[in-house]
């Protein structure tokens, strides 16, 4: 008796250990499902290998027809995904390219400024800040998707992807004096494209995914809803008594501008208790139910984490916790800091010296600099520049 008691309180002993241990394990888990997408990683590629090409003419393709550093970095899905679309890598690299050049150019005056050159030597892209659930990681995770959704619809236009081309649908009613017509760029097909590439490997239970799933399509409507009318005239000798509309994507740099304005806005949200929402009608729907296909409306799993403010909307960008401290160098996370950074003396915002240096002092200097002046083309076809020289005021952060 003695024997089993002992046995029984050895095991409530190591009750809390096990415990402990589930947790670590959970903890792990987690933080390895938090790693930076492997696909982003296509920006650091120049000139990734097209063999997925027009060049092409069989029917299958295989793993092999990818380059060796590119089938590294991306899932079976979407491996699948470009066998299927001949033409699409260069497409998707050509978006990943342009989010990193655009999340600089939007993030220039800001304490983070989208740096990937310092941490050049490590495999992901932006460091580890896309562990952090904070507002900048969510406008990375739009501007991304928006990427590839601006780049592979381009692509269709242009006639680069094998299995795609213009979208002749009209769309909605004609005008008076004009009519729908031409070649509209396939949005639809860009943003199923994305939608299948950028959100492949996002499954499971943990709040992350559904955040991130959000920011993904936050990033697809935007470019949707910023496609403009474009239109050309007919008639004779120069007058336009008919003319012919077609829908344009948007300038990929509108896209960026209305991405930092939700980045601005961003709302940071709890996810809501879903418990078991399967009922016994809903075990076994019918086919007609099955094959519907229905609309994802990730925002309504979010609530404010202030209850003051109201509830996002599908469009805007949502996070889970606050953004670390960008003042300091953090090699870590892959924040660089405002050390040596450019601040300007005058201005009262974000690139400010108050403001970008956090607090500290910082430096004056007057440099030379050199640039190029008194530009003249000369026929044909050369175009002859002077090299000019002058003093510049330069202020940096110590």
């Amino acid at each position: 008796m003695r024997f089993g008691g002992r046995g029984r309180a050895g095991a409530c002993h190591l009750l809390p250990w096990a415990a402990l241990l589930l947790l670590c394990a959970a903890a792990t888990t987690a933080e390895r499902k938090r790693r930076e997408p492997k696909w982003w990683r296509i920006a650091k590629i120049e000139d990734p290998s097209n063999l997925i090409s027009n060049h092409i003419k069989s029917n299958y393709l295989g793993d092999h027809d990818l380059d060796p550093a590119i089938r590294l970095i991306l899932r079976r899905k979407q491996r699948r995904l470009l066998r299927d679309n001949p033409g699409a890598l260069v497409a998707v690299a050509k978006g990943a390219r342009a989010a990193v050049h655009e999340c600089q150019h939007q993030f220039r005056n800001r304490r983070w400024n989208c740096s990937t050159t310092v941490f050049t030597r490590r495999k992901t892209l932006f460091g580890k800040i896309v562990t952090k659930a904070c507002r900048e990681v969510a406008f990375l995770f739009a501007l991304t998707s928006a990427a590839v959704t601006h780049t592979v619809t381009r692509a269709c236009t242009e006639g680069t992807i094998d299995s795609c081309n213009c979208d002749y649908r009209a769309k909605g009613p004609k005008g008076l004096d004009w009519e729908w017509g031409g070649c509209s760029d396939n949005i639809d097909f860009g943003s199923k494209f994305s939608r299948l590439f950028v959100d492949a490997g996002m499954k499971g239970r943990d709040p992350r995914f559904s955040i991130d799933l959000h920011n993904n399509e936050v990033g697809r409507l935007h470019v949707r809803d910023n496609m403009r009318k474009e239109c050309k005239c007919h008639g004779m000798s120069g007058s336009c008594t008919v003319k012919t509309c077609w829908w344009r994507l948007p300038y990929f740099r509108r896209v960026g501008d209305v991405l930092k304005d939700r980045f601005d806005g961003a709302s940071r949200v709890l996810i809501r208790s879903q418990g078991n929402t399967r009922t016994p009608n809903a075990r076994r729907p019918n086919m007609r139910r099955k094959n519907k296909r229905r609309k994802r409306k990730s925002y309504r799993l979010f609530r404010p984490y202030n209850p003051d403010h109201k509830p996002p909307s599908k469009k805007d960008l949502v996070y889970l916790e606050e953004s670390p401290d960008f003042c300091v160098r953090n090699r870590k996370l892959g924040i660089i800091g405002t050390r040596g950074r450019e601040c300007n003396r005058t201005s009262i915002g974000l690139d400010g010296c108050d403001l970008m240096c956090c607090g500290r002092e910082h430096h004056t200097q007057v440099v030379e600099v050199e640039e190029r002046c008194s530009c003249t083309f000369q026929w044909c076809c050369v175009v002859k520049c002077k090299t000019c020289k002058y003093m510049r005021t330069v202020h940096t952060c110590s």
